[in-house]
């Protein structure tokens, strides 16, 4: 168009030349504006923003072709065309009165930055569910019980606590005997190991506080202190 009526220079001529051309375009427009106005619902848009962009395009269209659009005409719009199952969120909505329908859209706006910050807090944390245990809780759950009871002789527990009331314990918790080694806890698979155990270290990965049966160190943890213990000046 600016190289076509570049050389226009008088501007009532200028304005005939693109009354002419673009004229015939309200008949074109028109019709479709005026069947997406009767399409328009509010209940076909995810948001309320996404309706309020396309009404005021279709507006601004039915403007343009000399169509009169008012605020009760934007507003009785909206209210008949909520979803069924908010009818009475749309009675509400017209106690209030609205004379603007600029003042409607800033409260729908509002209440539904509202919902979803509900939705959201509900979804990180649903209503009644607990904190997770604390690592703590777990350490003392498999430090009570233990892990080393078995299903022999002694009734499945731990064969060292049992001391002489046991009779079937008499025999291998005999110091003397090689059934002593055969019969040992679980729990302790060296003398190293009980040494290291007896000064509050785990054998697998060096810290205080379990036995290496119960030891729930991550593994690139234990590997790196592994490692550490092949160094030559044994520095840990």
């Amino acid at each position: 168009l600016k190289y076509e009526y570049l050389t226009v220079e008088n501007p009532l001529e200028l304005w005939k030349n693109l009354s002419d051309r673009f004229e015939h375009l309200k008949a074109v427009v028109l019709p479709k504006a005026l069947n997406d106005w009767s399409q328009l619902r509010f209940q076909d848009f995810k948001t309320v923003s996404e309706y309020n962009s396309t009404l005021f395009k279709i507006v601004s269209q039915l403007k343009m072709c000399g169509e009169v659009i008012t605020e009760d005409m934007l507003l009785e719009k909206t209210y008949r065309t909520f979803h069924a199952s908010n009818m009475l969120l749309q009675q509400q909505y017209r106690l209030h009165r609205f004379t603007k329908y600029r003042e409607l859209i800033g409260s729908l706006l509002i209440a539904e930055q509202n919902n979803e910050l509900l939705l959201q807090n509900h979804e990180n944390r649903p209503t009644g569910s607990a904190p997770l245990p604390e690592v703590n809780a777990t350490s003392s759950h498999f430090g009570g019980r233990g892990r080393g009871r078995g299903r022999g002789r002694g009734s499945g527990r731990n064969q060292n606590f049992l001391g002489p009331r046991n009779n079937y314990s008499m025999k291998w918790q005999n110091p003397d005997t090689k059934q002593r080694q055969k019969w040992r806890n679980p729990g302790q698979s060296s003398k190293d190991e009980q040494t290291q155990n007896r000064k509050g270290n785990c054998n697998r990965c060096g810290m205080e506080g379990h036995w290496y049966r119960a030891c729930r160190t991550t593994k690139h943890w234990v590997d790196l202190y592994q490692d550490s213990l092949k160094e030559n000046d044994k520095r840990i």
